[in-house]
């Protein structure tokens, strides 16, 4: 099904192209703000695995608009010591947050459901039946 597949990055801007040559210099190779994403075809449903590990479940956000569903992970997390007298000796932060669009034309949106287990989140994305007309017969006048 083609419209499983992700929605992509507008590359045609001097701010996106600046903003991924940053991301690339600190990150690696390839881009790390988004995360890995399979999809099966299962018959009467698609299976959707996204790798997040390290996340908690209440890290996860997942919101339907429309035919649009946005997979969202947030990170928050401080550390620190402090030495005798409250002064930090070390402290480290890290956020950061992770999203994917993905376009579910052709999905029965009412019966999506989801599960986090070991750093998966499951989604299994129904297919919407085939509506099939109604047939009639029609009468001629006169």
């Amino acid at each position: 099904m083609f419209g499983m597949i992700p929605f992509g990055r507008e590359e045609n801007s001097l701010f996106n192209y600046l903003d991924n040559m940053e991301r690339s210099l600190f990150t690696g190779f390839g881009d790390m703000s988004q995360f890995r994403c399979d999809i099966q075809d299962k018959g009467d449903s698609y299976l959707m695995e996204a790798e997040l590990p390290g996340f908690n479940k209440e890290d996860i956000a997942i919101d339907l608009n429309g035919d649009n569903l946005m997979i969202t992970a947030r990170h928050n997390s401080e550390s620190g010591e402090k030495d005798d007298k409250g002064n930090y000796v070390r402290r480290e932060r890290k956020f950061g947050s992770f999203s994917r669009s993905f376009d579910v034309s052709g999905i029965d949106t009412t019966a999506i459901k989801a599960a986090y287990n070991n750093g998966i989140l499951e989604l299994t994305l129904p297919k919407k039946g085939e509506v099939t007309p109604a047939s009639r017969s029609i009468q001629i006048e006169g």
